[in-house]
């Protein structure tokens, strides 16, 4: 049994327990994630980042419990303490998830989602990853995702050398098309970052989703994220998705165009070949 001092106090400072021991997390790409055990017999996870931006764990944190307040939603891992240089959450020991638990998660994703916003954004600004994350609202979907989403991460793309001018050109096709091509729907309540890693199944086979830049949105959002990396077992989780909360047609249609934001956060990101990935799905658009 380890246990790293330093870390320990400060999850003691926090939590009204005592660390017996510490082991590192494998996963994380931004924060230091570490499973506590504590002296009252739980466990929990910690996450550390130093220096983190300002507002970096608080808005995570924030974010959490905006989507836990969606009864009958998608779980979310309650919040134990929250500071400026770390999160703590309450563990999740892994399972694996059957067909059934994946049909369950698409109902529970589809409850949260219909628990809506105020707007298509939110009253403050988040991140994903380490970068900024733009949260001003917006009157329609469509403006939103061009003037917080696709524009603005296609600048940055394209000052990192991640996106060539031609590229970043299509990008701007597709914006200017998209009154067009999305049918505009109530502000969704999102989860915003919802890629395979930030959905964890559970011993039980409830799935778990953490790691959010939650704001409000369309719905189809954080499905096209699922499909990106690829979630196990997604059709079954679109299917209980569509018993509670049917897509609006054409929806299969759409999902390279809610795409092109999270591969232009991966081009911004780590460069390679995203941004050109992110350029033909866009000229498919066009």
């Amino acid at each position: 049994m380890t246990r790293q001092p330093g870390l320990a106090r400060r999850a003691e400072a926090l939590l009204d327990a005592a660390v017996v021991s510490t082991a590192p997390v494998a996963g994380g790409d931004v924060a230091t994630a570490t499973k506590l055990r504590l002296s009252n017999g739980t466990t929990a996870l910690m996450k550390t980042l130093s220096p983190a931006p300002a507002g970096f764990f608080e808005q995570e944190a924030q974010g959490l419990r905006w989507l836990a307040e969606a009864a009958g939603g998608v779980h979310v891992p309650d919040v134990l303490a929250v500071d400026a240089d770390c999160l703590i959450l309450a563990w999740v020991e892994p399972g694996r998830p059957t067909a059934d638990d994946a049909a369950a998660f698409g109902r529970r994703l589809a409850t949260t989602h219909a628990a809506g916003a105020p707007a298509h954004g939110a009253d403050h600004d988040g991140f994903i990853g380490r970068l900024p994350l733009p949260h001003r609202t917006a009157p329609t979907w469509a403006e939103f995702y061009a003037v917080r989403r696709l524009l603005p991460y296609a600048k940055l793309a394209r000052d990192r050398g991640a996106l060539s001018a031609d590229d970043a050109a299509a990008v701007e096709a597709v914006v200017r098309r998209l009154p067009a091509l999305v049918p505009e729907e109530p502000p969704a309540r999102l989860h915003g970052d919802l890629w395979n890693g930030n959905v964890l199944w559970g011993l039980e086979g409830r799935a778990s989703v953490v790691d959010p830049a939650a704001h409000g949105g369309h719905r189809e959002v954080d499905l096209a994220m699922l499909a990106l990396f690829g979630l196990q077992n997604l059709p079954r989780v679109l299917d209980g998705y569509q018993e509670v909360a049917p897509l609006a047609d054409g929806w299969e249609d759409r999902v390279g165009l809610f795409q092109l934001f999270p591969l232009l956060v991966h081009a911004c990101l780590f460069g390679g070949g995203y941004g050109a990935r992110t350029a033909a799905l866009a000229r498919s658009y066009a």
